[in-house]
């Protein structure tokens, strides 16, 4: 293991970074509130009611409700004018949560959505728990707290006003922001109920009665996105919009091999520059997710100092940098291909004699690029530093790790450090790491000044943290009945240190087809690797799943079967691969959702030459999804995707809208990953700089995208994740059922 390698595998928020990409930091479900307690939030100009949650020692929930403690982080706020303020706790990255979590709220506080207002919250843990937009866990986490927020509210308007009239609350009834005693039709409006309720004591939520799904009024709804039209007018809300008084901008340059070091710059002549006001060597903390050394250029413009960068000439000490080449670890990973890994990972049945006794065997080798992330809002944040304190504005998907990591770089509290939460312009897990937040941190420290980092594309395409590649040696087996009888795949991936796969390269257990293929094994080899990786949208199974639901595929090929028949028979009776886990692949959700996408597509319809529809399943962050895609190849090999129908299992949807989107949004992410990206790197250094080299889907050839869910009363799951998967395999499944030819 060289120096670059060592020093990926010591950082200590590469591993945490992907654990929050595929769930909570300790792979658990957060649905246990019993260290939650609600708040009466009292002493706000006007009046009402409000309520927030405490995460912390019940007998400061019980004796510490002051309004300077509290009020600044009330969680849901109904003032006497009836206006009812909510607070979004987590990051929103585009997925819709900003939207999403107050209307679950809304749904049990039977709250007028009109009435709603919607705020981001402060960043604290004490108040909310884990703040962090990643591994599509926000509504699964946050599901029944939200819910008991809204009922909490509710039960007490409902007892002031039964109180009032003198009646049983059983009486009385609720809805769009109004309580009804039944018998009589008497009502009050919240904003009337809201300064008595606030003298109430808070109910246990053990008596709370929460709706049940056939009872939802506002969830299920398409509803806009609650900052969709200062989106559409341009209005400030997203990192890079950040403007503050006397605000000084930055560039950051570091070596293009990860691990470099500067020897020595230009520097005097930087500074002799117009509009450059300082230049200066940052020797970092050699923490790839925090601080790597590099050169800052200050400026009054972000123009300036990008412009300052071109005359800026740097001697790198590479020494200990990344010599990396894509060219040369594929090469490797051929070789290794037609036999076995060197590392047993799952194994069942008895692959070797299923093989021995099969009617038909068939071998194929997959491999699938390094991507990056490629957002379209560079990373990007503001930071002062006055009075021995750090301010930071920034749009990061794990705020609280921010602090974090800044309180390391810098030497100081956490204690002194204030983050505020900005809107994202696109994260897809890179914004996971926060190495841009403690840039400008450092670089902040030294200036005294507000300052505001903005990255160019360039570094943006230079420094990410990259979905690695990976090559899949696949061998299948089918018994006399044309049946898939044995799976074997030697799985070749990365590491940084000899031990464990690198961040978002590993294949965990329960992938396709564990637990359906009576004979299954997985072999795995590791190839060192120093460039730095991390979690990409729907981590491990966005690449694992084209390879295995193309291969599946083949073998519906080979056994001369219907690939619908094939896939739902090798589902087989429906029944949870791990038994009483609802977070495990239900068999028949996955044929639910299986035979929704093809009927929807028209599976099995005649089609013109050179045209063809292609099925693909997957299941990933506890969401079943299957895609049909339908495309056409043309004579000169032009490709294009006519459509594709999405059907899809999380559980109940809170906002239709946002569902639609997400679905269509990773449609469109996988067609660009699949048709056009790739990340190459030759002594270490990435060989794309931009989108003329690194190219995302245009409008033009966006295919008509239709989407359907299975709205189920299984707990609902995230979506960020679950649809992207199968769009690859299934549009290279149609490749093949319109020409012949294989991906």
């Amino acid at each position: 293991m060289n120096a670059a390698q060592r020093r990926l595998a010591r950082d200590p928020n590469l591993r945490d970074a992907i654990r929050q990409a595929e769930g909570s930091p300790d792979g658990t479900r957060q649905h246990d509130i019993s260290r939650r307690t609600f708040l009466k939030l009292t002493g706000f100009a006007g009046g009402g009611l409000t309520l927030g949650f405490y995460l912390g020692a019940p007998s400061l929930a019980r004796g510490q409700e002051t309004a300077d403690e509290f009020a600044p982080n009330a969680y849901l706020r109904i003032s006497t004018d009836g206006s009812i303020l909510i607070y979004n706790k987590n990051p929103e990255v585009g997925q819709g949560i900003k939207t999403a979590f107050p209307m679950i709220v809304a749904e049990e506080l039977d709250a007028d959505w009109n009435d709603v207002r919607v705020e981001q919250s402060v960043i604290s843990e004490t108040l909310y728990g884990r703040q962090v937009a990643g591994g599509s866990r926000s509504i699964p986490n946050s599901w029944n707290e939200l819910r008991e927020a809204g009922a909490t509210a509710r039960a007490m308007l409902v007892r002031v006003a039964a109180d009032r009239w003198g009646v049983p609350g059983t009486e009385c009834s609720t809805a769009d922001s109004v309580v009804t005693h039944d018998p009589t039709g008497r009502q009050l409006g919240y904003g009337e109920l809201a300064d008595a309720a606030s003298a109430l004591p808070v109910p246990d939520a053990g008596f709370l009665t929460l709706k049940s799904r056939a009872d939802y009024r506002l969830l299920g709804q398409r509803i806009t996105g609650v900052d969709n039209e200062k989106i559409v007018t341009g209005q400030p809300l997203f990192g890079i919009d950040t403007s503050l008084p006397g605000m000084v901008y930055a560039s950051y340059l570091k070596c293009p091999a990860t691990g470099g070091r500067v020897r020595n710059a230009n520097l005097d002549e930087i500074r002799a520059l117009p509009g450059v006001r300082d230049a200066f060597v940052i020797e970092g903390n050699d923490i790839v997710t925090e601080l790597m050394p590099g050169v800052a250029i200050i400026g009054d413009s972000t123009w300036a100092t990008q412009q300052a960068r071109a005359s800026l000439r740097v001697d790198w000490d590479e020494s200990e940098a990344s010599t990396d080449s894509w060219s040369r670890l594929s090469d490797e990973a051929r070789s290794l291909s037609g036999r076995a890994g060197s590392e047993v990972i799952r194994d069942f049945g008895n692959v070797d004699r299923a093989f021995e006794t099969a009617e038909k065997t068939l071998e194929a080798f997959y491999s699938y690029p390094f991507v990056s992330h490629a957002p379209l809002e560079p990373q990007n944040c503001t930071a002062w530093y006055r009075d021995g304190r750090m301010e930071i504005w920034a749009p990061s998907q794990t705020p609280q790790r921010a602090i974090q990591n800044v309180a390391n770089v810098l030497g100081i509290s956490e204690d002194g450090i204030t983050l505020h939460q900005t809107r994202i312009g696109g994260g897809f897990g890179r914004r996971l790491m926060n190495d841009y937040v403690c840039e400008v941190a450092a670089i902040a420290r030294r200036v005294g000044a507000p300052v505001k980092l903005q990255w160019a594309r360039e570094d943006d395409m230079a420094h990410d943290f990259y979905r690695p590649g990976g090559f899949h040696s696949l061998r299948g087996a089918l018994d006399s009945a044309g049946r898939l009888s044995a799976w074997d795949d030697h799985f070749i991936t990365f590491t940084h240190d000899g031990r464990v796969p690198v961040s978002g390269g590993s294949m965990r257990g329960g992938e396709f087809p564990e637990g359906l293929a009576g004979n299954y094994r997985i072999t795995q080899s590791m190839l060192p690797l120093a460039t730095p990786t991390g979690p990409w949208r729907a981590p491990g199974a966005n690449a694992i799943a084209f390879a295995v639901q193309s291969f599946h595929h083949e073998l519906a090929v080979a056994a001369g079967r219907d690939h619908l028949e094939f896939l739902l028979e090798t589902m087989g009776e429906p029944r949870w691969l791990d038994e009483g886990n609802e977070e495990a692949l239900h068999t028949g959700r996955a044929a639910a959702v299986i035979r929704l996408a093809a009927e929807r597509a028209g599976w099995g319809r005649t089609l013109p030459p050179g045209r063809g529809l292609g099925l693909a399943f997957y299941f990933s962050h506890e969401g079943h999804f299957a895609e049909v895609a339908d495309v056409s190849v043309d004579d000169d090999r032009r490709l294009t995707v006519h459509s594709v129908t999405v059907a899809g299992d999380v559980g109940p949807i809170v906002n239709l809208s946002g569902a639609e989107n997400q679905c269509q949004g990773a449609v469109m992410d996988g067609l660009s990953a699949m048709l056009g990206q790739e990340i190459t790197m030759e002594n270490g250094r990435v060989q794309e700089s931009n989108f003329h080299q690194y190219p995302l889907m245009r409008m033009n050839n966006a295919p008509v995208v239709d989407v359907h869910f299975i709205q189920s009363d299984f707990p609902p799951t995230g979506l960020g994740e679950p649809a992207l998967p199968p769009l690859a395999p299934a549009v290279c499944n149609a490749i093949h059922a319109a020409t012949g030819h294989r991906v």
